[in-house]
């Protein structure tokens, strides 16, 4: 008798309909080997949790807006060896985010600070944690458009409420009114009750010249820097380009030396 019909419908009324995907693998493999009914029970169950663990983790980093998945199984701390490889791997247990600081990741165009600060984001989410991951032009533009459409207080709320809100290329333009207003308002709001992770090409004694009321910019500031870690990435541009092959470099120069030739007929 076969009794997979009959545990279709049940499994999808339990919402257990995962099972399954791999029910007749671990059937048969409870046969071959013999399992007890709990061992094949606890089998199948441990599917179901792993299953499910891995569409939270899609989830979240759906919801997380990464640009793209940058780990730090993925970053190169041989390319520039001057990085405090000790230290990220520290943040990277995410204890900053338990003692509700912020974390600064300053240095060059190109030396990887967004990698590292995605990255660190990855490893809040794999230990189960809510992250958002925004631009500051874009979280200040989302704000205001939210003002023109009545939904601020659920975009600020969503801004403030996240356990880990990390904010790429602070500085990269200058803030205007309210924009400034806006930010201290979230970075207060967010002050000693979860982390913020900043990213930005500016070093810290620079960061209250990107606000037009000075004021405003030494509160903000001063509350970010409130125990914070700083990371300070130095060294060359992983962005740098490539040398172009000798074969290439041949025949641009032989290109040139025929463009010369060409110009002195013409001549």
């Amino acid at each position: 008798m076969n009794p997979m019909p009959e545990l279709n419908p049940m499994l999808k009324e339990l919402h257990l309909s995962g099972i399954l995907d791999s029910l007749d693998i671990r059937n048969r493999q409870a046969i071959e080997q013999k399992f007890s009914y709990t061992d094949f029970l606890a089998m199948i169950l441990q599917d179901e949790i792993a299953r499910r663990a891995q569409r939270k983790l899609a989830l979240s980093l759906r919801r997380a807006n990464f640009r793209s998945q940058k780990t730090l199984e993925g970053f190169d701390f041989t390319f520039n060896p001057s990085i405090n490889q000790a230290l990220i791997i520290d943040l990277a247990t995410c204890r900053f985010m338990d003692e509700k600081v912020s974390v600064f990741i300053v240095g060059p165009c190109g030396t990887g600070k967004s990698h590292i600060a995605q990255a660190l984001g990855h490893c809040a989410i794999r230990q189960g944690r809510d992250v958002l991951f925004t631009t500051l032009s874009k979280m200040l533009s989302k704000l205001q458009g939210a003002r023109a459409t009545h939904t601020f207080d659920r975009q600020f709320k969503q801004l403030t409420k996240v356990g880990l809100l990390i904010i790429d290329d602070f500085g990269l333009k200058p803030l205007r009114s309210p924009q400034d207003e806006d930010l201290h308002d979230v970075i207060s709001e967010r002050y000693e009750r979860h982390s913020t992770i900043l990213t930005s090409n500016l070093d810290l004694p620079e960061w209250t010249d990107a606000f037009p009321n000075r004021l405003l910019g030494v509160a903000t500031i001063d509350r970010l820097r409130h125990g914070a870690y700083k990371v300070v990435l130095e060294g060359k541009s992983f962005r740098s380009p490539k040398p172009l092959p000798n074969t290439i470099r041949k025949k641009g120069k032989n290109t040139a030396k025929n463009d010369l030739e060409k110009g002195g007929e013409m001549g």
